[in-house]
Parts: structure tokens; C-alpha cells; sequence
């Protein structure tokens, strides 16, 4: 048995180990569904074995060679993940709303040799495949796992009357279900990894610049999925847990959150498009989900829709947010909406992601939890030294999630991670002797107003507790006078709603150094594909 930093890794060397224990175990229960149409986890067995085959036998790609996987929350998501690391690759989660001058650095940057692309986006490959090292393309449409009426339909739907695939040449590339079909003909050969092999090239947004690519260790991964697991084991505990996956499975927060549901058993429900909201909702209506996977301006978004509201949340008892700070507006919303409480968690793309969690029976708004088991954290000054508790400061994090580095990004990797294993998370936050952790702001979102640090975090939290407000962030611009002061772009949801009701309000709550200087009013907030909000255009 295999232990590191007190987290029990069990016989595990690999994320596919955990995979493959799963199917065995689970094998006629449900494990994802999607649209309409449901694979059972021997199903998914199956077909991740045809992938991997057909990795290992029709290409010639080798053990380590990395594959970028750019797809929506579809079925073929987690078959291709699992079949490439049944394969013994390097997965690199790609966005697929990505544009072609960002699809050319990240496959660059990280070698890959082949890459599963939706039709939808296969146009763009077509123009950044011959500037890469890319051999292998495999496209896939959106509903290639469906029986054949309803792929039939959908499809021919998706192409011809919606037009959502632009016309593409790809002379090399083979559908996915043809390689499928090879790959079928012969048994995957069994791969032998190991914990300190590399599982996983996780891209960061690249809000903040360019994208680096966290070279996550199969360790990591396993480390993680077994802290979570520990924390939530006793919540989703029945045999017919439904898990809503609304999030982007490329982000790392939803990979490693259905990395962690696969594990234990559960059927994750995709949603391949969180933004259509009425759809969202008709898919919501089909299922008595349990267990909600989710972030803020999701909250928001779906509490905000009537229909929303109607359903039936009898058999809701799980609701995780993650990837972006959660208001207590929100909370408050989606708990009076759905009699659930958030359970906040934290992380980052660095910590494969999960660093701390709110005790399922303790929860505490305004915090991000505690350090998970097997997890240091400290908060130190701009000197480095350790400022104990009750300070303000940078958090760091120690753990066996944390990263092995930056993709050969030496200087950036000692930047952020010292010798001693210590990550600098650039987040600003309190540690109190209980261990709860409470999160201030991105060090470098916070506001500096005549000498005094405003947190964006704080005007938002507060803002958006006014009934008129439906979403609102804050960003620091230039100022003679005091260096810099606060803006505040603001989405109504009470259309009579002014300028002068939102400074009354802050006036009411807040200092007078924090108070916005100017209000926007926007139709909508720049979000990445996530749903986080995008400070930096906003300043821009």
C-alpha cells in the first residue's frame, strides 16, 4: 500500500488504475449520460479499451507522447481520457472555445502528436495542424455516441440547419467512431505506470497572460481524487447518486471533481452547453439529481430563471462550488431556491486542484474551509517569512497535489515553487487558529487606494447583496489623486435600477476609500468558457 504526505493512495499507480477498479466494481451501473443517452460503466470500459487499442495499434504514437483532447462535456470526453491514459499517454485538456492563435501555443508548447477535436472547431485545426508536430487528427460529432436514428438526427441538425460546423479539410484526420471500430479488432496491451509519471498537461486560463501548461503527475491525480473522496464519501453515500456536470470537463476543477464520482460509483449527468440556460434547465428536469457541481455566476444564472426555480429539488442533498469566489448573495439564493447549502472548496490548477473544502456539517460562508488531510498550508509576507494566524498574507500550499512544475518552464516553475515543495498561490488570505482559511483576493486584482489594499472580492460580495443587482465585479483604474480607485461594472436584474441606488448602498457598507468612484452598467460580464470573471478585460 502506497502512502504519501498521510493520504493513502491504496495499490494505485495511475488514474487509469482507479478507472479500471471502478468498472470492475460498478460495471452495470450507469456512468455518464449525456442528451439523452447513457453508457453504462461497462460500457465506457469498453470503449476506452477500443481507444486505447487504437492508439497503440494504429498510430504510431508512444508511451509518454502527448495527446490534446478538445471537447465538450460529451461522451466521447471520458472515453477518450481514459482510453489515452489506458494507453499510457499524456492527456492536454484543451478548450474548445479556444482560437486558432491559442490552440497553436498550446499544442506547440506541449509537443502533442495527435488530437480529438470536435467537427465544430475542426476548421481551426485544419489552419494550426501544419504548424505544429500534430501527426494524428481524430474529429468527432456532437452526438457520435447516440444509437444511430437519434446520431443521425442530431447531427444532420447540428451541420445543416443550425450550421455549427464550419466547412473544414482534413485529408488525414479519421472520424472517431472509425477508430473506435479499429481499435475494437484487438485487445488494449496493459500499460505500466507509475505515481511519478506525468498524467496530465493542465493549461492555465491564461487570464492573466499566457497560458503555461502544470505538469501533473499521475500522483497528483490519485493524491487528489483521495483526498476529495474522504470528504465526500459519507455525503453521496447511496448506490444511485446523481451527479449534474454542468462545468467544462477540461477545466481541472470538473476533471478532477468527475474523476473523483467515476471513482465512486455515481452517473455524472453532462451538459455540454451550461450557457443555454432553458436547455440546461429541460435537461435538469429529467433527472432526480443529487449532487451539483457548480460555481457563482451559474448560481446566479439559473436562480434568475423561473423555471429553474419550479423544479423539483426533493432529492438534492450535495452542491459544491468551486473555481471563483462564492457571494453570500448567491449562496443565500441558491440555498432559499433549492433548500441546499454550498459547500465552497478551493484550488487551483496547480494542486490538481483541491486544496481545502468546507466540512460538509460545518460549513462557514465567507471561508474556503480547511486545508484538505495531507495539506500544509501557511500565509506568509512579501519577504517570505511566516505570519502565523489571524494575518494577511500570500497563501501557500504543500501537498502531494501540488504540481511537479510549469511544462519546461523552469523560471516560472521556481517563481512560484521553492525547493522545499512550498507553492505560492498569489492568493491573499487569513488563516485562523481553527484552521478555516478565509480568502481575500488575487494579489494581483487588489486595488490600491491612496495606500489602502480594497479587495475586488469584498465590493463584489457586498454589492451584489443589493436586490437590483444581478452580477457585478470591480476592477481598480489609474487616479491622480490616490493612485488608483474603485469601478464597479454592474448587470441589472432590476431594470429601473440606477446609478445612485448602487453608491447608496455601498456608501451603507462599506468604507469610504472602497466605495466605486464610477459604476457601469454592462448587459453582461466577460467570462472565461468556466464562467469565471474576466477582471483583466474589464480594465483593459
Amino acid at each position: 500500500m502506497t502512502q504519501i504526505d498521510g493520504v493513502e493512495l491504496g495499490h494505485y499507480q495511475s488514474v487509469a488504475d482507479v478507472f479500471l477498479e471502478a468498472c470492475d466494481k460498478h460495471a452495470q451501473k450507469p456512468a455518464y449520460s449525456c442528451m439523452g443517452q447513457t453508457l453504462s460503466f461497462e460500457d465506457v470500459e469498453r470503449l476506452t479499451a477500443n481507444f486505447a487499442s487504437y492508439l497503440q495499434n494504429h498510430t504510431d504514437l508512444e508511451v509518454g507522447d502527448r495527446i490534446a483532447i478538445q471537447l465538450p462535456n460529451v461522451l466521447q470526453f471520458p472515453i477518450a481520457i481514459f482510453g489515452a491514459m489506458r494507453a499510457g499517454m499524456v492527456v492536454v485538456n484543451t478548450n474548445p472555445l479556444y482560437t486558432a492563435r491559442e490552440m497553436e501555443h498550446q499544442f506547440n508548447d506541449s509537443g502533442a502528436k495527435a488530437l480529438l477535436i470536435l467537427a465544430n472547431m475542426a476548421h481551426l485545426a485544419e489552419q494550426v495542424v501544419p504548424k505544429t508536430s500534430i501527426k494524428h487528427v481524430i474529429v468527432t460529432e456532437l452526438a457520435d455516441m447516440h444509437p444511430f436514428a437519434k446520431r443521425l438526427l442530431i447531427n444532420t441538425v447540428v451541420k445543416r440547419v443550425k450550421k455549427m460546423v464550419p466547412a473544414y479539410s482534413l485529408p488525414q484526420a479519421l472520424s472517431f467512431r472509425g477508430a473506435l471500430a479499429l481499435g475494437a479488432k484487438k485487445a488494449p496491451t496493459a500499460v505500466a505506470l507509475s505515481l511519478d509519471d506525468t498524467a496530465v498537461l493542465q493549461y492555465t486560463g491564461g487570464t492573466t497572460g499566457v497560458s503555461k501548461g502544470a505538469q501533473l503527475l499521475q500522483k497528483n491525480l490519485v493524491s487528489n481524487m483521495m483526498q476529495v473522496r474522504e470528504l465526500i464519501v459519507n455525503i453521496l453515500d447511496t448506490d444511485t447518486e446523481v451527479v449534474i456536470a454542468p462545468l467544462p470537463l477540461y477545466h481541472i476543477y470538473a476533471f478532477t471533481v468527475s474523476l473523483v464520482m467515476s471513482d465512486m460509483g455515481h452517473e455524472l449527468v453532462l451538459i455540454p452547453n451550461p450557457r443555454d440556460i432553458p436547455g440546461f434547465v429541460k435537461e435538469l428536469s429529467r433527472h432526480k439529481f443529487t449532487s451539483f457541481i457548480g460555481l457563482n455566476t451559474l448560481f446566479v444564472a439559473l436562480c434568475n430563471n423561473k423555471d429553474f426555480t419550479e423544479l423539483d429539488f426533493s432529492h438534492l442533498k450535495h452542491t459544491l462550488s468551486g473555481g471563483m469566489a462564492l457571494t453570500e448573495a448567491a449562496a443565500a439564493t441558491w440555498k432559499k431556491v433549492t433548500a441546499c447549502e454550498v459547500q465552497e472548496a478551493y484550488g487551483l490548477t496547480e494542486t490538481s486542484p483541491a486544496v481545502s473544502f468546507n466540512p460538509y456539517h460545518d460549513i462557514r460562508l465567507g471561508t474556503i474551509g480547511k486545508a484538505l488531510p495531507g495539506t500544509q498550508v501557511k500565509v506568509i509576507s512579501a519577504d517570505g517569512s511566516d505570519l502565523g494566524f489571524n494575518q494577511e498574507g500570500e497563501l501557500c500550499v504543500k501537498g502531494p497535489q501540488v504540481m511537479a512544475g510549469y511544462w519546461q518552464l523552469p523560471e516560472a516553475t521556481a517563481a512560484v515553487l521553492g525547493a522545499d515543495g512550498w507553492l505560492k498561490t498569489g492568493d491573499v488570505a487569513i488563516l485562523a487558529e481553527d484552521g478555516f482559511i478565509r480568502l481575500v483576493d488575487r494579489i494581483k486584482d487588489m486595488i490600491n487606494v491612496s495606500g489602502f489594499n480594497v479587495y475586488p472580492n469584498e465590493i463584489d460580495d457586498i454589492a451584489s447583496q443589493h436586490p437590483g443587482i444581478l452580477e457585478c465585479a470591480a476592477v481598480g483604474i489609474p487616479n491622480e489623486v490616490s493612485g488608483e480607485t474603485v469601478k464597479l461594472f454592474v448587470v441589472k436584474l432590476d431594470p429601473n435600477l440606477t446609478e445612485a441606488d448602487v453608491l447608496a448602498h455601498c456608501r451603507e457598507n462599506l468604507t469610504g476609500y472602497k466605495v466605486p468612484k464610477e459604476i457601469e452598467f454592462k448587459n453582461e460580464l466577460p467570462k472565461t468558457n468556466v464562467g469565471k470573471i474576466l477582471r483583466r478585460a474589464l480594465r483593459d
